[in-house]
């Protein structure tokens, strides 16, 4: 079989999905406070024989802008959303987000691998580290760690959901009522972890699913989220502006999977993008200036501020963005802001309304058949393994991409026409 496209759909328990102004759009429905509502969607994206959906999630409000004005937030805790959309779902994958640096390795073993469990083997892991110390109050703490020790835990707090995840082998779990026998102790396995910042000791009381320990997701943009995502990653969520862009992150990361150890097979590259679907090319651009003219550029500077770990609301909003200093911590994400910025020589004001319209990811606009020429130049030119779809309207975006986009890419052998498994794993790697 000739290699073939990945699509992962994004999604957030709020108004907005990248695109802050989807909310806005008529069409939204804006029920993302309803179950029925994400049961279907699931449905949906399981019909379009997606890989799979994941939640990004943030912790609390940027700032009074974003709550007031209706920027990206998250009004929902993603791990129940994915226990209903598991329910109504047989195939498709389901990736929730839980950050490393608030919750001890235990408690976000458990939640996963009980989902991972109960989905059939169907979970992903998006790994992040916190960027605001507005997560850490929340949380009752006054800082984050500082920017350098973030992955030091992150890479703790993996290690120790790993030794738990592994602790069962094959047949441990015995269940005979005639002997009475329910666990093989001789098949269990204590973990025995004392780290700097957080370890665990004791048996792992959940079973393992059929595929064993969920996906590795993660969408580090900095040297040492990439090194992270290179030794641990199953799927790669990356922003990227062109093709360009996109065949140099692909090329560097599959570089540092392979000095890493691991196969670069095993690690999939998927890049960010808007599709905006019309019947035309003219309507199809008519939907994207509607759309894209409703954003409020407010709600760029703290989303742009939080990706960077910058307070960008004191510097002034017509000074160009490539003269703003950044500490070396906060290089990779404002490199990429700067990568989709540059070509424009663009004001912090403008890179803010653009960076609210998709984050700077591309924008596909087109009718189905030109929108499926552009997806497969990116992939057949090595600029990723798949995509991370967003959505401009609720779910509608999603409703035309499967009904009009997906079948044009079967038809092309660029696309699975059905799961090659039960298991999230399963389909990632077929």
């Amino acid at each position: 079989m000739s290699r073939q496209m990945k699509f992962v759909a994004f999604l957030m328990a709020g108004p907005t999905c990248h695109h802050h102004a989807m909310w806005r759009h008529p069409q939204t429905e804006n029920r993302f406070l309803d179950p029925a509502f994400w049961e279907t969607l699931a449905r949906t994206l399981e019909a379009g024989r997606f890989d799979g959906l994941f939640f990004a999630d943030v912790l609390g409000f940027y700032d009074e802008t974003t709550m007031a004005r209706g920027g990206q937030m998250s009004l929902l805790d993603p791990v129940p959303l994915v226990a209903m959309m598991a329910r109504t779902t047989s195939r498709i994958g389901l990736g929730v987000t839980i950050s490393t640096s608030f919750q001890e390795p235990y408690a976000i073993a458990r939640v996963l691998s009980s989902l991972d469990v109960l989905s059939g083997g169907r979970i992903a892991w998006n790994i992040v580290t916190s960027v605001g110390d507005w997560e850490a109050q929340i949380f009752g703490e006054e800082a984050l760690l500082p920017r350098s020790e973030r992955y030091d835990r992150a890479e703790e707090v993996l290690k120790v959901c790993l030794d738990l995840w592994t602790g069962w082998a094959d047949g441990a779990l015995v269940l005979d009522k005639e002997s009475g026998d329910f666990i093989d102790e001789a098949k269990m396995r204590r973990t025995e972890i004392t780290g700097k910042y957080v370890g665990a000791r004791g048996v792992f009381t959940v079973p393992p699913s059929p595929q064993r320990l969920p996906v590795i997701m993660q969408a580090g943009s900095s040297p040492r989220g990439r090194d992270f995502a290179a030794s641990h990653a199953e799927l790669v969520f990356t922003l990227q502006h062109s093709l360009p862009d996109m065949q140099e992150f692909y090329a560097e990361m599959k570089d540092r999977v392979s000095k890493a150890g691991r196969n670069p097979d095993d690690c999939a590259i998927l890049v960010s993008v808007d599709p905006i679907v019309g019947e035309t090319e003219s309507l199809a651009r008519e939907k994207q200036t509607y759309i894209n003219d409703l954003v409020d550029p407010r709600l760029g500077i703290p989303l742009m501020s939080a990706q960077t770990g910058l307070d960008l609301s004191h510097y002034p909003i017509d000074k160009p963005i490539i003269d703003i200093p950044a500490e070396a911590g906060a290089r990779g994400s404002l490199d990429v802001i700067l990568q989709g910025t540059k070509a424009g020589n663009l004001t912090l004001g403008e890179a803010a309304k653009h960076f609210a319209i998709s984050e700077l990811c591309p924008q596909v606009v087109g009718t189905p058949e030109s929108v499926a020429d552009e997806l497969q130049e990116f992939f057949e030119n090595k600029g990723c393994d798949g995509f991370i779809v967003t959505p401009t309207e609720m779910p509608g975006s999603f409703e035309v991409f499967t009904r009009s986009v997906v079948p044009i890419l079967q038809k092309r052998g660029l696309f699975r026409k059905d799961y090659p498994g039960s298991t999230l794993r399963e389909t990632i790697k077929a």
